[in-house]
């Protein structure tokens, strides 16, 4: 078994601003390249527009962050970058703030989370309705 395993997904986010639950996802990766071994799993999106975050899903947390972003990102015109859809110069920020990774712990050939904790693809981008998000073990 290979020390180090990559994975792209292809996520489909639409039109419109999403929080896409990737936990099942990184865990049927993990399944195959983690084989019951320790190490690090590395969640990479590699747009401009998009962040990864590890939060609650499914209680109204992810709803939250994009409330929560829409506060400290508003879609309006105050944006120097202002190519498509209005405001969409504030995706350009979204990763200085919700990072475009994270390395999570792999124990046994399972995502070590919390009990609530999901892995996350954060997209306010709504020109952009095709994303990819590269899963690499290391282990």
């Amino acid at each position: 078994m290979s020390p180090f395993t990559t994975h792209v997904l292809r996520i489909p986010t639409g039109r419109t601003e999403t929080v896409t639950d990737l936990t099942e996802a990184c865990a049927e990766f993990l399944s195959g390249a983690a084989a019951g071994r320790d190490g690090l799993l590395n969640v990479f999106v590699p747009h401009a527009t998009a962040g990864i975050a590890v939060i609650e899903t499914g209680a109204g947390s992810d709803d939250d962050l994009l409330t929560a972003l829409h506060h400290l990102l508003p879609a309006d015109d105050r944006w120097q970058h202002r190519h498509g859809s209005p405001g969409h110069g504030r995706d350009h920020v979204l990763p200085a703030l919700v990072p475009p990774h994270a390395t999570l712990p792999v124990v046994n050939g399972r995502l070590s989370l919390g009990t609530w904790q999901s892995v996350c693809l954060v997209d306010t981008n709504k020109d952009n309705p095709d994303r990819e998000v590269r899963l690499s073990f290391l282990g």
